[in-house]
């Protein structure tokens, strides 16, 4: 695959991402190299990316806790500390090896240490190859609200190795496609069907380019709206009720363990469903997104008052304005409509939704 450059940052995949990672490090000289994993990525990913590492510059591994609750300020001050007893300077070099949380919140780490030390994207889960690498956001949860804390520098490239999605179960492959299929649905249409009809077949050169353009698709919109001003609101298609669930779900012990592409596949359907009453889109439309939605085996139920309690998370949203939750909204598959108000009353119609799949 051709590698995606653009004057932000660079995408590189497969064997050439390591020959312009040793380039790089041959240019720099970084005067000390931190790779940031946690538990998973040190077991099954560290041994399979160090070989390809070529440089004399002194290493030091950083690891923290896996999982979404552990993306935070708290994590960040522990990260932060052991990064300057262990002597950091602003010539150092971040590798950031792992999924979404590893890259926010490496990133964030990276950005604002020192005042700015260059750091790498090394996605190691679907979720990261597609979106959480791409695009310049780093950040951390505050509480139960996501990506709260955070700022907007891109790395110096990102490097794609779909050697590592071996290293994962179909869970966490089916949770990381949700963001393809999302690019899709803003986007694409026929890249749409293209996820549709590729299944879960995620190990062959076909996903492989799915993956290809899914990062292009994601890498057009942040290029044209590199700080979320405009067009680049379209990413966060789902992502309003997806948050809300997800950060619900986490707070919550009678409710299951969500992965943030498990709520972001129901605030799909919840955002899809609204877009039916708001900005046009068909029936038949949403019809086939619900049969994918159905396909996923996924299952949500909520009372009216967990429904009420997720609206209040929503008012918290990065895209409102004065106060008022805002949506992406969909007028047909491939194309999107920003800044939508929508009624409460249809807000719990449309979560109700959810219970009838």
């Amino acid at each position: 695959m051709e590698s995606i450059e653009n004057h932000l940052f660079n995408i590189y995949f497969q064997e050439e991402s390591y020959t312009k990672l040793n380039e790089y490090l041959q240019t720099k000289q970084p005067s000390s190299i931190f790779i940031m994993v946690d538990e998973n990525t040190m077991d099954h990913c560290y041994p399979v990316f160090m070989p390809e590492l070529k440089t004399e510059s002194r290493i030091e591994v950083i690891a923290i806790d896996p999982g979404e609750e552990h993306k935070s300020i708290e994590t960040c001050s522990g990260v932060w500390s052991a990064m300057v007893e262990l002597g950091i300077d602003r010539n150092s070099l971040v590798i950031n090896l792992g999924g979404g949380v590893i890259t926010d919140l490496g990133g964030f780490v990276a950005s604002t240490i020192k005042r700015g030390v260059d750091f790498i994207h090394v996605p190691t889960s679907l979720l990261g190859m597609v979106d959480a690498a791409i695009g310049g956001k780093n950040g951390v949860d505050l509480g139960p609200l996501k990506n709260q804390i955070g700022v907007i520098v891109p790395p110096i490239m990102t490097l794609i190795d779909t050697r590592f999605l071996r290293t994962l179960d179909e869970q966490q492959l089916v949770n990381g496609s949700i963001e393809m299929f999302k690019h899709g649905l803003i986007a694409d249409k026929a890249y749409w069907n293209d996820m549709i009809n590729a299944g879960k077949n995620y190990y062959n050169d076909i996903f492989d380019h799915l993956i290809f353009q899914s990062a292009v698709i994601k890498n057009d919109v942040v290029v044209n709206d590199p700080t979320e001003k405009g067009a680049r609101k379209a990413l966060n298609y789902g992502h309003t009720a997806g948050h809300a669930i997800e950060s619900f779900c986490l707070t919550q012990p009678d409710q299951p363990d969500v992965l943030h592409g498990e709520a972001v596949a129901a605030g799909i359907l919840v955002e899809s469903f609204l877009s039916t009453r708001y900005t046009g889109l068909s029936q038949l439309e949403y019809d086939s997104i619900k049969n994918w939605y159905k396909g996923l085996g996924f299952t949500f139920s909520f009372t009216d008052r967990d429904i009420q309690d997720m609206i209040q998370l929503m008012a918290h949203d990065k895209k409102n304005v004065n106060g008022e939750i805002r949506f992406v909204l969909l007028s047909s598959i491939g194309d999107f409509v920003t800044d939508q108000k929508v009624e409460n009353e249809d807000i719990v119609l449309a979560f109700n939704e959810l219970a009838t799949v």
